[in-house]
C-alpha cells in the first residue's frame, strides 16, 4: 500500500484508491441465532461503492468488473458481512473484501503459452481413429 495515502481517499492497493465519501455503509440487524445481542444491535454491514468512483487503470477496471460477478449491482460493488458480533469488525470485513477484489484485478493474468502435442500422442490418436474406422467398416453389409 501507499505509505502516504492521499487525504480524503481510501487506499485499495498500489495505484488504486477510492474517495472516502464514495464508501456508503448501511447497518441492519443480523439474521440467525444470537439472542439479545442480535435482537438489539444492527451489526450486519453492507458496503456500496460505485465502480466508476474507483481510481483504476482501464484494463484493471475491466478485470474488476469481470471478477466482481454478482457483487456488481447497477454499477455499484456491494459487499455484506455479518460474521462478527460487532458493527466495526463487519465494516472492516467489507473493506477487506473490497481490497481483495481490487488486488485480484490489479494482478494481470499470465499469458497462455502455446504447447504442441507430443509425437507419441499424435500417433496414438491417429491409430485409435484408424482402429475405430476399421471396426465400423467391418460392421457394414458387404457391397455398401
Amino acid at each position: 500500500m501507499n505509505p502516504h495515502p492521499e487525504p480524503g481517499r481510501f487506499p485499495l492497493g498500489p495505484g488504486a484508491s477510492v474517495p472516502e465519501s464514495a464508501l456508503r455503509f448501511t447497518f441492519v440487524a443480523s439474521g440467525g441465532p444470537g439472542g439479545q445481542n442480535v435482537n438489539k444491535r444492527a451489526t450486519k454491514a453492507e458496503l456500496r461503492v460505485a465502480a466508476a468512483d474507483l481510481r483504476l487503470p482501464e484494463p484493471t477496471r475491466a478485470r474488476l468488473v469481470r471478477l466482481a460477478g454478482r457483487r456488481l449491482v447497477d454499477g455499484d460493488l456491494v459487499f455484506t458481512s455479518e460474521v462478527h458480533r460487532s458493527q466495526g469488525q463487519n465494516r472492516a470485513e467489507c473493506l477487506d473484501r473490497l481490497r481483495e477484489l481490487v488486488l485480484a484485478a490489479l494482478t494481470p493474468p499470465r499469458p497462455r503459452t502455446r504447447t504442441r502435442p507430443s509425437r507419441g500422442s499424435v500417433e496414438r490418436r491417429l491409430e485409435s481413429k484408424r482402429h475405430a474406422s476399421e471396426t465400423k467398416r467391418r460392421r457394414r453389409r458387404p457391397g455398401d
